[in-house]
C-alpha cells in the first residue's frame, strides 16, 4: 500500500511551502490538498434561515475548489497528480476529523511561524493539530 499524505492549503505561502515539500519528499506517496472554509457558527450563526446557509455552503465550496485549483498547479509543475477535497467548518477540527477516518499516514502543514505571545494570543491551527492528530504531523516553516 502506498502512503496517503494530507496537506491542508489555503493558499497562503506556508501552506504552499508544505505542499512542495510534502510532494519533493515524498514522491511515491498519494498527496491531498484539503482546504478547509470555516463558516459562521453560534451567535451568527443563529441570524440565518436554512435556505441562506445551504447558499453559503455552496459557495465556500466553490471558493475552495478555487484555491485548490492553485494547489493542482503546484503539483503540475512537480509532475505529480494531486487529490483535492473540500471542508466546511473549522480548520483543526476538520484537518484532525480528515486525519482519524480517511487513512492517511501523515499530514504536512504549513505553520506562519508566530512566535511567543502572538502565537497564544492568535492560536494556530498547526499547533492544534500538532497536539489532537492520532497520526505524525510535519511542521513546514
Amino acid at each position: 500500500m502506498s502512503e496517503r499524505i494530507l496537506v491542508p492549503y489555503d493558499g497562503s505561502p506556508q501552506a504552499t511551502d508544505a505542499l512542495e515539500y510534502a510532494l519533493e519528499t515524498f514522491p511515491d506517496a498519494s498527496v491531498t490538498a484539503l482546504n478547509v472554509v470555516p463558516l459562521p457558527e453560534g451567535y451568527w450563526a443563529a441570524f440565518e434561515d436554512t435556505e441562506h446557509r445551504a447558499a453559503d455552503i455552496d459557495r465556500a465550496h466553490e471558493r475552495g475548489q478555487d484555491v485548490l485549483e492553485e494547489a493542482i498547479t503546484v503539483a503540475a509543475e512537480h509532475d505529480r497528480d494531486l487529490e483535492t477535497e473540500v471542508a466546511t467548518g473549522k480548520p483543526a477540527r476538520e484537518i484532525v476529523e480528515q486525519a482519524e477516518t480517511d487513512e492517511y499516514e501523515t499530514v504536512v502543514i504549513g505553520s506562519h511561524g508566530r512566535e511567543g505571545v502572538s502565537r497564544v494570543l492568535l492560536g494556530s491551527v498547526a499547533e492544534m493539530v500538532v497536539r489532537r492528530s492520532p497520526i505524525p504531523v510535519v511542521v513546514v516553516r
